[in-house]
């Protein structure tokens, strides 16, 4: 078995404090720093840009997993790649063509994760799997912290799973959304391997918590990083 991967969300980090929250994570064993970028048109809320991401990158070596809420990836990559994005993860819903944003991302050299709304049928990103390393299904609506993990969710993590195993693709399931201790058992157990978790991190003893997410990842299978 492979190893499951923590990548706690910065959203619900301490801004005013955020070279300690990432330093905590880092030291108890969180491999990700997850940004989100919304741009208050794709998503309703607005949040970090390539300032914020320039800087995290100059306080950690960890992978930071830079997810793009925005109506036009393609216009940002170089930009968000050259601040120190390792991996881009960007809408098939947004107004750019996929397939552009994808080559796009593997010419800046960053890794490629491709994501979808809860509301978009899963098989519509089966075209683009063969193209990507990650697919990053939303277990809520993208644009706001805090959100109940959506149930459907669960069907569609283990379909995507099998849809990638079957094709024999080397795709890791990032998921985003209402994770909690129960809800990171079932996600991890249907076939989700990299897992966002903001609230349910950086609310409270960020330490405390990131070590117990840690191990529980630790020892939930199957997991399994590519």
């Amino acid at each position: 078995m492979g190893h499951n991967i923590l990548a706690p969300s910065i959203l619900a980090a301490d801004c005013a404090d955020l070279r300690t929250e990432i330093q905590t994570i880092e030291a108890e064993g969180a491999e990700y720093v997850h940004i989100d970028v919304m741009d208050g048109v794709f998503v309703p809320s607005l949040s970090f840009g390539i300032p914020v991401v320039e800087s995290v990158r100059k306080i950690t070596k960890l992978v930071l997993d830079v997810h793009l809420m925005i109506i036009h990836p393609l216009k940002y990559i170089k930009q968000f790649a050259e601040a120190g994005a390792d991996s881009i993860t960007f809408h098939m819903e947004s107004g750019d063509d996929p397939d552009e944003v994808i080559e796009a991302i593997r010419a800046a050299g960053c890794r490629v994760g491709i994501s979808i709304r809860p509301g978009t049928p899963i098989e519509d990103v089966y075209k683009y799997l063969d193209k990507v390393d990650m697919l990053l299904i939303m277990t809520v609506e993208p644009g706001f912290g805090g959100q109940k993990y959506i149930e459907a969710s669960t069907a569609r993590i283990a379909q995507a799973r099998y849809h990638i195993n079957s094709c024999d693709l080397k795709v890791n399931i990032e998921v985003d959304g209402g994770i909690t201790e129960e809800t990171v058992r079932t996600v991890i157990e249907v076939g989700a391997n990299v897992i966002v978790a903001g609230s349910a991190i950086f609310h409270g003893d960020t330490a405390a918590n990131c070590r117990r997410y840690v191990d529980i990842l630790s020892h939930t299978g199957p997991g399994e990083v590519l």
